[in-house]
């Protein structure tokens, strides 16, 4: 059974830092893209950035230089490092998992961790 938990969310205020984790089971993690998403009330779900299975990273334009991801292939584990967070910057934040396995695309996501960027 393939599990994604996401966990670090919370309230933070203004110009604070979270660092979001995402912790995964039931895949072989290094073979997997992986990535997080964001979701605001009201708007669609957005990507905030990846990182491949050969560690390279891209960023929506919105948190470059702000917010770093990566990965710890012994551990299972993806991270985001968000800095100088800002209101819009609230939201629930998804890991996703994809990947080809035996030729079949595959693709998992996690249940969410709230974000909220407050004063």
């Amino acid at each position: 059974q393939v599990q994604l938990v996401e966990s670090g969310g919370g309230l933070v205020q203004p110009g604070g830092s979270l660092r979001l984790s995402c912790a995964a089971s039931g895949i072989t993690f290094s073979l997997y893209n992986m990535g997080w998403y964001r979701q605001a009330p009201g708007k669609q779900r957005e990507l905030v950035a990846t990182i491949t299975s050969g560690r390279s990273t891209n960023y929506a334009d919105s948190v470059k230089g702000r917010f770093t991801t990566s990965r710890d292939n012994a551990e299972n584990t993806l991270y985001l490092q968000m800095n100088m967070l800002k209101p819009d910057d609230t939201a629930v934040y998804y890991c996703n998992a994809a990947g080809t396995v035996w030729g079949i695309g595959r693709n998992y996501w996690g249940q969410g961790t709230q974000v909220t960027v407050s004063s």
